[in-house]
């Protein structure tokens, strides 16, 4: 049994398409910022203020490219794996973020209000907002900043969820995402 011309061209097509795509030309979201080179260390600026370190505490620039169709809004997180916890550091958890805004802007505090519907949760520090890195002396950390687009306009939680919860729902209602991971070390 073989194959007609008809069916090969087809065939040949299809590996040509997906040969396209693996190449790049289908790209996925991405995450950028002025002020976090990824795997580069992060600048005193965006450090903790507190707990033996002394920073700025501000948040860095974010910006990402708009999520794929169906992208009805989107969260981020920044999370520190190597934190001597035995389950991480969670140093900022932001969701329902609508599906126009692909930014946010240094220094964003966790009670600004000028984007509706947006909700900070409280992270490992206790409370909502960015905290900056602050690990103990030694080997540098990672800090994987990672923005997820959500087919959910909301994740239907509160601002006193924990960071594994939202982590869960960004996961199991995600359609695309992005990572930009910045280094600090003392």
């Amino acid at each position: 049994m073989g194959f007609g011309r008809k069916t090969v061209g087809m065939l040949v097509g299809t590996a040509i398409l997906a040969a396209v795509t693996v190449q790049g030309f289908c790209k996925g979201m991405e995450l950028t910022s002025p002020d976090v080179k990824n795997k580069k260390t992060m600048s005193d600026e965006q450090v903790f203020n507190g707990m033996d370190c002394k920073g700025g505490n501000l948040s860095p620039e974010l910006k990402w490219t708009k999520g794929p169709e169906g992208t009805m809004s989107y969260a981020l997180s920044v999370y520190d794996p190597d934190a001597p916890t035995g389950s991480g550091w969670w140093h900022w958890v932001v969701f329902d973020i609508p599906a126009t805004v692909t930014s946010l802007p240094k220094g964003f505090k966790a009670d600004d209000a000028t984007i509706p519907g947006l909700i900070q949760s409280r992270t490992d520090f206790g409370k909502p907002g960015y905290g900056g890195p602050c690990p103990p002396p030694g080997k540098p950390h990672h800090y994987i900043f990672h923005v997820f687009a959500l087919k959910l306009k909301t994740l239907g939680l509160t601002a006193d969820v924990s960071p594994a919860m939202v982590g869960y729902y960004c996961n199991a209602n995600k359609l695309d995402d992005a990572k930009l991971v910045g280094m600090y070390g003392r």
